[in-house]
């Protein structure tokens, strides 16, 4: 059965929804700081909350796992040798989201993406 099995859909296929977050989740990585809309940063914030968790711990299997998740061996080297021993103390909750208002082309909710330690954004 399926119940309380929701996953949000984003309007996409499959396959659409998996590479865009797996492509959100790179830039993540990559960037520490991504601003979206607030359905895909939920949606995100899960699978780049896996991946960080899955890079305490430096081990084939949890390379090969994370290199399933994100795009590109910087995204999965920077994981292992900078995210993972930077939380490695932090038993979850790496990311967190910051309301920017509504976004002028088509009034979705923006926001930014970003890991807990990185520096705060001044809104202007």
């Amino acid at each position: 059965m399926r119940h309380r099995k929701t996953t949000p859909k984003l309007s996409r296929t499959k396959d659409a929804r998996t590479r865009m977050l797996r492509n959100l989740v790179t830039s993540l990585v990559i960037e520490e700081r991504v601003t979206t809309s607030l359905a895909r940063a939920k949606a995100a914030r899960s699978l780049a909350e896996r991946v960080i968790t899955k890079g305490k711990r430096d081990t084939v299997h949890s390379r090969r796992q994370v290199a399933c998740m994100v795009y590109g061996s910087d995204a999965v080297k920077k994981v292992f040798n900078d995210l993972g021993p930077r939380f490695n103390q932090r038993p979850g909750g790496y990311t967190r989201i910051l309301k920017l208002g509504h976004r002028s082309g088509d009034a979705a909710e923006a926001v930014i993406l970003e890991l807990v330690d990185a520096p705060a954004v001044e809104k202007k």
